[in-house]
C-alpha cells in the first residue's frame, strides 16, 4: 500500500522548506512514530514522549529510508531529498495522518467513547455486548481486549496509539461493523491518540485520584478528560454523571448535545435501587423496573450510562431493558468465585485507586452476612503515583477485618518499599490487623486459609491482568488462576 504524501497532508497546517512539486512527487509506504520500524518510503513522525523525544531519532529514521519526516522544529542539518514538514503538534498530526492513511474509517462508523477514572471498561464492554445481542455488528476497544465482532485482538494500552487505533477502525469497518465502543484514557487525550476519530457520542463516568505520576496535578488530569468533550462535534451526544462533582465541568465547552444521568440528583436519565441481592440488583430505570445481574452502586451507575447511551443511539426502551437484564460482569470487575468445599467467596476486581477500592469494599460490606468478615488482599503499582499508597492501605483497613498488603506490578521498584509506604498510612491498631506478604500468590493463598464459611475475600488491583511486571519483564500471573488452584486443593 502506498499513498501520495501530498494527499496525506491535505487539511494539515504545516510549513516546509521543500517545494510543493517535491511533496507531490513523494510516495509513502507507511507511517510510524517508531524509528526502529522505519523502512524505505516511510513517513516518520517525531513525537515528544515522556521518556524520549522522537526529534532525537530523525537522523536515524532518515538513515533507515524515511522519505519524509514530520517535526515541530527543523533539525540544524537537513538531508537533501528528504521532505521536512513542520507542524505545531506532531502527536495531533500523527492521528490525522493515520486517519487519512486508513481512509478515514471513523466517518462510516458510530463510535462512542467512554472516559473517566473508573467504569470505562465496564461501560464500553457492556455497550458492546448489548448492541451485539441486539443484532448489531460491533467493535470494542478496551483495556482488557479489543474485539472485531467476536474476534479478539490483544490490547496493549487502554487506548491504542494513533496508527494502531486507525488500523483497528479500518479492520472493524471492513468487517461490516456499524458501532464501535471504546475507552478513552487521559493519556490518550493528552497525547492526541484519538485525533482524526469522529465520535458519535461521549460518556463521562467520574474523576478521582489517578495517573498523577503522568499528569502531575488533578487539575491537569481533569483538563485531559475534559478535552475529549471539548472536541466532540455538534452532531454528537455528550453524557455526563451529575452525581459526580466534575460531571457538569466536563460539558462546559462541548458543542455536542448535552445529556445527564444520576442516582441522586435530577437528571435526564435516572435510576433508583429497589432491592439488593447477592446475585444482582433490582432497579428502576426511568420508571421501568428491571433486575440486573450486577451488584454495587458503582455498577448501577455503569448500567445507567449504558441504558442512556443505548436510547441516545436510537434503541427502543423496552429492547434496551431486555438486553440489559442479561448482561453479566466484565472479566476482572467484581468477578466472583465461591469455594465449593469451604463456602467462602473470593472476588477479583481491578480496583487500583482509593475511590475504586472504597466502592468495591463498601459494596462487599453491604452484601456480606452479619457475622462474616472481609479479608482484603491489595498492593500498589511501582513507578506510579506514590501518594495514593498510604491512602489505599488506610481505606482498605477501615473496611476489612483482615488486610494483607502484597505486591502488584512493582515494575522497577522494590515491592518491599511499596508495601512499607502503604503501611505508613495505617494506625497502630490497623497495623495489628495487617499482614505483609510480598509474594502475591502466597498472599492470596493465606487469605483463603484465613477465611471461614461466608467470609468474603477481595483480591484487588490487577483484575483481568494475566501478568506481573517485575524489573521491566512480564511474568505470567493471574489472580483468578491462583484462587481456582487453591479451591482444587481444598477438601
Amino acid at each position: 500500500m502506498t499513498s501520495r504524501l501530498f494527499d496525506l497532508v491535505q487539511g494539515i497546517r504545516y510549513q516546509s522548506p521543500s517545494q510543493t512539486s517535491t511533496i507531490e512527487a513523494i510516495k509513502i509506504t507507511q507511517i510510524t512514530e517508531d524509528s526502529r520500524r522505519v523502512t524505505p518510503g516511510t513517513l516518520f513522525v517525531a513525537l515528544r514522549g515522556v521518556h524520549a523525544d522522537g526529534h532525537l531519532f530523525v537522523h536515524k529514521a532518515i538513515e533507515a529510508g524515511a522519505s519524509a519526516v514530520v517535526v515541530e522544529e527543523l533539525p540544524k542539518e537537513q538531508v537533501e531529498g528528504v521532505v521536512y514538514l513542520v507542524v505545531e503538534d506532531t502527536a495531533k498530526a500523527l492521528g490525522e495522518l493515520s486517519a487519512r492513511w486508513e481512509g478515514n474509517p471513523s466517518e462510516g462508523l458510530t463510535i462512542v467513547g467512554v472516559t473517566g477514572t473508573n467504569g470505562k471498561t465496564t461501560i464500553a464492554t457492556l455497550l458492546y455486548r448489548l448492541f451485539r445481542s441486539a443484532g448489531y455488528r460491533c467493535g470494542l476497544i478496551s483495556t482488557v481486549c479489543n474485539y472485531i465482532e467476536d474476534e479478539p485482538k490483544a490490547a496493549t494500552h487502554t487506548t491504542p496509539s494513533a496508527p494502531e487505533l486507525q488500523r483497528l477502525l479500518r479492520q472493524m469497518k471492513d468487517a461490516g461493523c456499524t458501532h464501535v465502543f471504546m475507552e478513552v484514557s487521559s493519556h490518550a487525550m493528552a497525547q492526541h491518540r484519538t485525533a482524526g476519530v469522529h465520535f458519535s457520542g461521549g460518556i463521562f463516568t467520574n474523576l478521582t485520584r489517578d495517573h498523577l505520576d503522568y499528569h502531575g496535578t488533578v487539575e491537569a488530569y481533569l483538563k485531559a478528560k475534559k478535552s475529549f468533550f471539548d472536541g466532540l462535534g455538534k452532531d454528537a451526544f455528550a453524557l455526563t454523571n451529575l452525581d459526580e462533582k466534575s460531571g457538569p465541568v466536563m460539558l462546559q465547552n462541548t458543542r455536542a448535545k448535552k445529556y445527564s444521568y444520576a442516582l441522586r440528583n435530577p437528571a435526564d436519565y435516572k435510576a433508583r435501587i429497589l432491592e439488593r441481592y447477592p446475585y444482582g440488583t433490582s432497579i428502576e430505570l426511568c420508571g421501568k423496573e428491571v433486575l440486573v445481574q450486577l451488584i454495587g452502586d458503582f455498577n448501577i451507575y455503569n448500567i445507567l450510562a449504558v441504558y442512556a447511551s443505548a436510547l441516545l443511539l436510537g434503541m427502543d426502551q423496552d429492547e434496551a431493558l431486555r438486553h440489559i437484564s442479561t448482561l453479566k460482569a466484565v472479566d476482572g470487575r467484581f468477578q466472583t468465585f465461591i469455594s465449593p468445599h469451604r463456602g467462602y467467596i473470593a472476588i477479583v476486581d481491578y480496583a487500583h485507586t482509593p475511590d475504586a477500592l472504597v466502592n468495591v469494599l463498601d459494596t462487599i460490606r453491604e452484601i456480606k452476612g452479619k457475622d462474616a468478615k472481609v479479608i482484603c488482599v491489595v498492593g500498589c503499582g511501582g513507578d506510579r503515583d506514590k501518594g495514593k499508597r498510604p491512602i489505599m492501605a488506610h481505606e482498605a483497613a477501615l473496611r476489612s477485618e483482615k488486610l494483607i498488603l502484597t505486591s502488584d506490578n512493582p515494575r522497577t521498584e522494590k515491592p518491599e518499599t511499596i508495601i512499607q509506604e502503604m503501611l505508613d498510612g495505617l494506625s497502630s491498631s490497623e497495623q495489628s490487623r495487617t499482614l505483609r506478604i510480598t509474594d502475591r500468590a502466597e498472599a492470596i493463598r493465606t487469605a483463603t486459609m484465613l477465611a471461614d464459611r461466608g467470609d468474603i475475600i477481595l483480591v484487588a488491583g490487577k483484575g483481568h491482568e494475566t501478568y506481573q511486571e517485575i524489573n521491566g519483564e512480564r511474568h505470567h500471573f493471574d489472580d483468578r488462576e491462583v484462587i481456582k488452584a487453591q479451591f482444587a486443593q481444598e477438601v
